[in-house]
């Protein structure tokens, strides 16, 4: 069988992505499927998700012209090469937005900030610490103390008018703050916000640290809190900054789409070679 399409696996701490790209004229996405994995078998999860994504497009295995993996890789057992997590976020943003200047990546166990030099390459990176409260396992730890949904954060956050204060030291120290604020009956959107500004501030010092440009394309999980985004946007705006901070399209398939397309990027330099 003709097939033009490679396959991005990117294998988080939470979540596996897949996005499937179709090479048969320009490099177009043509599915994204994302399975969570966290408390089962992440290589069965990993099996299921690509059988399933294959079988909907009525592709075989041994017909993708290049499979390419990103994130914890060494549990994808059937490809053809791994790409550096930093260097397919950067290509998959690139992807939809040929501008981007930075890019952050959101993720369960950290935050990082990647800039960008012509046409995708990775120029500097900064990470916050897996232990700070920045994370989003750490948002999601937080949403259960207060018995909401990871997706109710958001849309709570902006309906906050009094930001409780929360400690940026670390998860253990700001989840007994969240505990105590909830005895105290503050509001959850007051709890919400003050969680999504510590989180920001640590992100805003990262992108100080690399005095980035703009515009910055938030990948990963958090990238779909809208709560979080706008407090990216006030807390550099009060530094000053003067940011332009935006989620990216596909943004917590990020990773796998970069990955299909550096595979591909990889599989036609190799025919062109030879």
């Amino acid at each position: 069988m003709d097939t033009h399409y490679t396959l991005g696996i990117d294998v988080g701490s939470s979540f596996i992505k897949l996005a499937l790209v179709d090479y048969q004229e320009q490099p177009a996405i043509k599915d994204i499927l994302v399975e969570k994995i966290r408390k089962r078998n992440p290589t069965a999860v990993i099996d299921k998700a690509v059988n399933t994504l294959l079988e909907r497009n009525t592709i075989e295995y041994g017909d993708v012209l290049y499979v390419a993996s990103t994130g914890e890789g060494e549990l994808v057992g059937r490809k053809r090469g791994h790409f550096y997590s930093m260097t397919t976020h950067a290509r998959g943003v690139f992807h939809h937005h040929s501008d981007a200047k930075t890019v952050v990546d959101m993720g369960a166990l950290y935050s990082r900030v990647i800039t960008l030099e012509t046409g995708a390459r990775v120029k500097t990176y900064a990470m916050t610490g897996q232990c700070a409260s920045g994370s989003g396992q750490f948002l999601e730890n937080i949403t259960r103390y207060l018995g909401v949904t990871i997706s109710e954060v958001g849309p709570l956050s902006l309906k906050s008018n009094d930001p409780a204060k929360t400690s940026g030291i670390c998860a253990v120290l700001a989840e007994t703050d969240v505990i105590n604020m909830v005895a105290q009956g503050i509001p959850t959107p007051d709890i919400i916000k003050g969680i999504h500004l510590s989180i920001a501030r640590r992100i805003v010092m990262l992108l100080s640290k690399l005095k980035v440009e703009s515009p910055v394309y938030l990948t990963g999980g958090m990238a779909l809190d809208e709560g979080l985004i706008e407090a990216i946007r006030e807390i550099s705006s009060e530094r000053n900054m003067n940011l332009k901070v935006y989620s990216s399209a596909d943004n917590i398939a990020t990773g796998a789409i970069g990955a299909a397309l550096w595979g591909g990027f990889r599989h036609f330099k190799l025919l062109d070679q030879n």
